[in-house]
């Protein structure tokens, strides 16, 4: 499918009644698929994405759309979304700890490349903590730094290490055996398993 039929066949998943916060509905989109504004249509259509729970095609489309479109961002953003529905996703309120006192003196990205290691309350067989991977976006921000604070969303790469997690909860991030960071759970979406 080339990008117009792509973002088309996404439009039709999301809901008539959706609109974004600037009230942009499905039919203003489809205005500007109509005039090939295709790029305008992709944010458009991952703003109303991002407001309400749309099936995985949706995210697939878009994610296939962005890509032919060589819009990276906007490509790993909705490759992620997917990855969200299938694994679920664990919002937080993270601080890192501040590069005098942890190993980490760089930022990291906020674009869901780092997968670092969470200890969530688990034990291994021999009764000592253990961790479990998920990988981290940052909300609003490209890069966090040593010291700074910001909500992130979370993919468990083994959803079932997470079944318990709750909001209010904290739970230590590491990189290595040290605490990278602190994190307080604000939300826990399970997978969509039933949303294809």
């Amino acid at each position: 499918m080339d990008v117009a039929e792509l973002l088309e066949v996404a439009s039709l998943l999301v809901p008539e009644e959706a609109a974004t916060e600037n009230d942009i509905t499905v039919r203003d989109i489809w205005d500007y698929l109509v005039h090939d504004e295709w790029e305008i249509a992709l944010g458009l259509l991952e703003e109303l994405g991002d407001a309400r729970s749309l099936p995985l095609a949706f995210w697939e489309q878009l994610a296939e759309a962005a890509e032919q479109l060589r819009l990276e961002r906007s490509a790993t953003w909705c490759h992620w979304r997917c990855s969200e529905i299938r694994n679920g996703v664990i919002r937080a309120d993270l601080t890192l700890g501040p590069a005098a006192e942890a190993r980490r003196t760089t930022p990291i990205s906020g674009a869901g490349v780092l997968r670092p290691m969470w200890d969530i309350g688990l034990f291994s067989p021999t009764g000592g903590r253990a961790v479990s991977i998920a990988g981290l976006w940052v909300e609003n921000m490209p890069m966090l730094e040593p010291g700074g604070r910001a909500t992130v969303r979370l993919v468990p790469l083994t959803p079932s290490h997470w079944t318990h997690v709750q909001p209010g909860q904290q739970i230590t991030m590491h990189e290595d055996r040290a605490v990278a960071g602190t994190a307080v759970i604000l939300e826990v979406c399970r997978p969509a398993g039933a949303m294809t």
